[in-house]
């Protein structure tokens, strides 16, 4: 069985709102679904999955997260107090549209009501798969509707923000071109999906196309920076930007304290 990586903490990866398509079950595990694969993992115990090139670069278990917490760590005392109190946090490599459809969904929006947006989207417009659940829509299968087709979900205005994004991706906006295009070129491309603002492209740059210079900032972030970095911008952190934030981030939400 391949050796559990370290550093990885599996409930803080999947729990701290990167991603909506995961659930704990009762006796610890969690089960979920990506690019149409379903998988239950266990925090405490290493499975055949580890071996499965897919997975281990969707959990980014190949990356060296103990050198970059290291020199993250180094930038500021702020800073390393943050990447200690979570260092088991790891970026998920998502699918790039559903990233992008899914934070479109996450606006003005709470964790649980996102998930069960999610849910109810794939319900109704994905594919069944083998061991229960549905796949994710891609664009192609939202493009064609209206926003009145998206009523059952309970999403609201931001319908016809998907069904714009769908319609543009499905009408050539590449996703993928968008790993390796200048950050300020990628944010742009994104920006132009109505309802798409700052904070949701760099959300789909992070978590969907792996860029981890992408550093998405909401009220939370905002508060944190001006408490924790005053004075200080994202390119502080580096090619490793959206690292940081998500040790900021997770930390600055167990401690609502510091505000």
């Amino acid at each position: 069985m391949t050796a559990w990586p370290s550093p990885f903490d599996l409930p803080a990866t999947l729990t701290c709102g990167q991603c909506f398509r995961w659930r704990e079950n009762a006796d610890g595990s969690f089960s979920g679904v990506a690019s149409g694969r379903m998988l239950t993992v266990r925090p405490d115990t290493p499975g055949e999955w580890l071996g499965d090139p897919f997975w281990r670069r969707y959990f980014d278990l190949d990356l060296d997260y103990a050198s970059i917490r290291e020199e993250l760590s180094a930038l500021s005392p702020a800073l390393a107090e943050a990447a200690a109190y979570a260092p088991g946090i790891r970026i998920l490599s998502q699918e790039p549209w559903e990233a992008l459809c899914s934070f479109i969904l996450s606006q003005n929006n709470h964790i649980p009501r996102i998930m069960g947006i999610v849910d109810r989207l794939c319900a109704a417009f994905g594919d069944p798969l083998p061991g229960g659940g549905f796949s994710f829509p891609g664009p192609e299968r939202l493009a064609p509707l209206s926003p009145e087709d998206l009523a059952p979900l309970r999403c609201g205005f931001r319908a016809r923000y998907v069904i714009d994004a769908a319609r543009k991706v499905a009408g050539g906006l590449d996703l993928e071109s968008l790993r390796e295009a200048p950050l300020p070129e990628a944010r742009q491309a994104l920006q132009a999906i109505d309802g798409v603002g700052p904070k949701v492209a760099e959300c789909a740059l992070l978590y969907g196309l792996h860029r981890l210079d992408a550093f998405p900032v909401d009220v939370w972030m905002k508060r944190a920076m001006a408490a924790l970095f005053p004075g200080e911008t994202p390119e502080r952190f580096g090619p490793f930007a959206g690292i940081a934030q998500q040790y900021i981030f997770h930390y600055s939400r167990r401690h609502p304290e510091l505000f």
